[in-house]
């Protein structure tokens, strides 16, 4: 996995955090991903043209509430469609400003896929055989969240 494929994905969450959020996040360790589990809420979206992939944000409730509520000026307290869709966009908003970075030049674009939202503690996200989600672990001053980017290997 190369970084220029990554580092869009990362500069669009600050983006998100600074510009939708008013507030900061600050990256961690970044590995291969070890668990199919890694939060209670995921929001996924993939990517095709000259590379095809898939982005996740995956975060705790209380992080996905915190960011809700932020984002929208309100008070949740319980995971709902609202929740859910505003998370979606998330991933969407992240993907997209990526995948601006990233479609520069004559390469042939890149195209996302609609978002989709997984939530509860009891499921598991499975991939093709050989795919490797790179894992980037955030803090934030709504609490921690995960970002994970894969991409099929290049022929």
């Amino acid at each position: 996995m190369r970084a220029e494929n990554i580092n869009p994905f990362i500069e669009s969450v600050y983006d998100l955090f600074t510009t939708m959020l008013n507030a900061k996040a600050e990256r961690k360790n970044v590995g291969i991903a070890k668990t199919a589990n890694p939060r209670d809420i995921m929001a996924l979206i993939g990517i095709s043209g000259r590379v095809r992939g898939m982005v996740a944000l995956a975060f705790p409730v209380s992080t996905a509430l915190a960011m809700v509520n932020k984002l929208l000026n309100s008070d949740i307290k319980i995971m709902d469609d609202t929740v859910s869709d505003a998370i979606a966009e998330m991933v969407n908003i992240v993907a997209g400003g990526a995948k601006a970075r990233m479609n520069t030049g004559n390469e042939k674009p890149l195209d996302l896929s609609l978002p989709t939202v997984v939530r509860g503690g009891d499921f598991s996200v499975d991939y093709p055989t050989n795919s490797v989600w790179l894992e980037i672990n955030f803090d934030s001053d709504l609490g921690p969240f995960t970002l994970r980017v894969t991409f099929e290997p290049e022929k």
